[in-house]
């Protein structure tokens, strides 16, 4: 297996990845482009564009949609505080969340002085989702892929908002699969092709007794639908500066934001994915079963490519991390009625053969970073 020179991402990331001449990774290439942008520029641009969607009939200026973590926090600082937008947040909640991740969610409304729409799927159907999208594609969080890159579009065409402001473009921010001159912003095609992996709502209908009914909230708008309203949704991530840890820091102090209290077993952040107990754990796990790193590789490139970690500290929390198999699967477990043998049976067999191979003794094994 091949790995970036710089950070520590393997060739067959999830985020799909180049490499140039020297063995640098397009993720590391569009992070650099980051360190040189003139951001005054973007900024103004950026007030123009709010400006232009102000409401003229005293109706939200925009919708935020938010998970209560830091960079929703952000998200909210920037177009609420300091462009003063009046903002609906919207949010898709999985019904997962970590008591620390419910608290900051409940309190953004507070600190922010913002109406929140939060929409709860039938807890039943979540867990047949839950179960089903573990069969079908090895990965547990369709459900909140799909909820989270739907329903707030749902909202915008409902309440005839058109803006939509959403954090980081996560393919470029981890992979650069776009130039930052390139203005991304967020499409149908990019939800379902790679938010939801190329599956949709349609999809499950019929599969664990799930019904048409049973997944109305993951039904996009129809074009029309968009165009009636002119509903657009923009990536803030092009316009100011965008770094985890400083956005984490500000929260802290102006907001009151809450870190986990506790470690992660799978990563060495305390700041990210507070919204789902299983998003740093089981379902983390399995992107390592798949493709043969976790959550700790992820945190580790955005912190040596943010200066604040070094290639051999990265290596060795990669080392630490990506392979532990996190003591929230018993929890997992017992959500959807499953057994931790058909769990491992049915996980073994999303394993990508670029990666894994068995040895004489029938055992799993990989290149890794260190050897």
């Amino acid at each position: 297996m091949r790995y970036c020179t710089r950070c520590v991402y393997p060739a067959a990331a999830a985020t799909p990845l180049t490499f140039d001449a020297n063995g640098v990774c397009s993720g590391c290439r569009a992070s650099e482009q980051r360190k040189s942008i003139d951001w005054k520029p973007r900024r103004e641009k950026l007030a123009k564009l709010l400006d232009s969607y102000r409401s003229k009939d005293n109706d939200y200026d925009c919708i935020i949609p938010v998970s209560g973590g830091k960079d929703s926090y952000y998200q909210a600082h920037v177009i609420v505080k300091e462009f003063g937008l009046k903002a609906l947040f919207v949010t898709y909640h999985g019904n997962n969340y970590l008591p620390v991740g419910e608290r900051n969610l409940r309190r953004m409304r507070e600190v922010f002085d913002c109406d929140h729409h939060i929409f709860e799927p039938s807890v039943e159907v979540l867990k047949k989702l839950n179960r089903e999208a573990f069969y079908k594609m090895g990965d547990m969080n369709w459900h909140a892929h799909c909820g989270i890159f739907t329903y707030p579009v749902q909202a915008a065409y409902r309440f005839k908002v058109p803006l939509l402001i959403w954090g980081e473009h996560g393919y470029t921010d981890l992979a650069g699969m776009f130039s930052m001159n390139d203005y991304v912003e967020m499409t149908a095609k990019y939800r379902l092709e790679h938010a939801q992996r190329g599956y949709d709502w349609h999809d499950f209908v019929g599969k664990q007794g799930l019904r048409e009914k049973d997944l109305l909230w993951a039904k996009y708008p129809t074009d029309d639908q968009l165009d009636e309203v002119g509903v657009r949704g923009i990536y803030i991530f092009n316009y100011v500066p965008w770094e985890a840890n400083e956005h984490t820091a500000l929260v802290e102090k102006e907001y009151g934001w809450e870190q986990s209290p506790e470690p992660f077993e799978r990563t060495y952040r305390r700041m990210s994915n507070l919204d789902d107990m299983h998003e740093n754990g089981m379902h983390d796990y399995l992107k390592y079963i798949k493709f043969g790193y976790g959550r700790a590789t992820d945190h580790a490139c955005k912190d040596i490519r943010a200066g604040r970690m070094t290639r051999e500290v990265g290596i060795e929390m990669v080392r630490k991390y990506d392979h532990v198999k996190s003591s929230d699967l018993a929890r997992w477990l017992h959500y959807v009625d499953m057994t931790e043998a058909e769990f491992d049976r049915v996980a073994d067999t999303f394993r990508d053969s670029r990666v894994w191979s068995k040895n004489a003794s029938g055992e799993w094994v990989k290149d890794n970073l260190w050897d």
